[in-house]
């Protein structure tokens, strides 16, 4: 007589743990983000259309995505070349530089904006050194984008930093002694293994910088149709009761920032899929 055998867990409770990671998961990010969808769907086809075609809206957002992607691609260059160092490198104050990079972390997203802010500006330290040469940095979006490669700049090196630690040195002894340049060493062993946290560390880099505010409003300037971001036209709306026009600008924004991230995540999996089969 056959039996069916039923596959068990190793480690019992997955039905008890999964009922509390969906009730969680529900409550913190599921339910918060369909309100954005029941207040937008009060207003009519025509207004919410007319409110997020607005020409001070959509300047907002490139502001917004624009310089997001921009910080989010400097961080990914010298995010690598920061944990590399850490990693690869023994010299006094290692330590230290490591500690560092995790400041923007702790420090107040309004704190790390009004020192940038102090020290960019045309009186600042080095924004007066700049200005001669025509360079301004503060109230600009070059200013965004710094502030936005200050707060993003841990994701990178954090996420990569531990699959450098991981690589083996004997495979690129190997590929060196058999007659790979260092280019040729870098290209074809080196970076394919880094290519997947090198696209994590772009993820969370562009999913920060896109929604931060605290940072941005100081060095912005929060000039309309020039420096003015997307979610401080968000708290604008918010600060005038109109919150069916701040729902339908977060929901342009979240169905952006998804789609982005989705093609994002493709790449991942693509690349992780390579690099597996390879």
């Amino acid at each position: 007589m056959a039996k069916s055998l039923k596959k068990r867990s190793i480690i019992p409770g997955f039905g008890l743990s999964m009922g509390f990671t969906v009730t969680y998961l529900s409550l913190i990010v599921l339910f918060p983000l369909s309100a954005i969808f029941i207040n937008t769907s009060g207003m009519g086809w025509e207004q919410f259309w007319q409110t997020v075609t607005d020409p001070r809206v959509v300047a907002s957002y490139k502001i917004s995505f624009g310089t997001a992607l921009g910080a989010a691609f400097i961080n990914t260059v010298f995010g690598f070349i920061v944990a590399w160092v850490l990693v690869r490198y023994t010299f006094p104050g290692r330590r230290f530089l490591d500690a560092l990079v995790d400041l923007p972390f702790a420090l107040p997203t309004a704190v790390a904006g009004i020192a940038l802010t102090t020290i960019y500006s045309q009186n600042g330290w080095v924004g007066s050194l700049l200005e001669p040469m025509g360079i301004k940095i503060a109230f600009t979006p070059l200013g965004i984008m710094l502030a936005l490669t200050f707060i993003g700049i841990p994701f990178v090196v954090r996420t990569v930093q531990p699959v450098i630690e991981e690589l083996e040195k004997e495979v690129e002894e190997a590929a060196v002694s058999l007659g790979a340049k260092r280019w040729r060493t870098f290209r074809k062993v080196i970076f394919p293994e880094l290519l997947p946290p090198l696209l994590t560390g772009f993820t969370l880099a562009f999913a920060r910088a896109v929604g931060e505010y605290g940072s941005v409003v100081f060095i912005s300037g929060n000039m309309p149709m020039k420096t003015e971001i997307a979610p401080l036209l968000i708290m604008t709306k918010l600060e005038q009761y109109d919150y069916a026009g701040a729902t339908a600008i977060a929901l342009v924004m979240l169905v952006i920032s998804f789609l982005m991230l989705l093609v994002i995540n493709y790449l991942q999996w693509r690349t992780n899929r390579h690099t597996t089969t390879a």
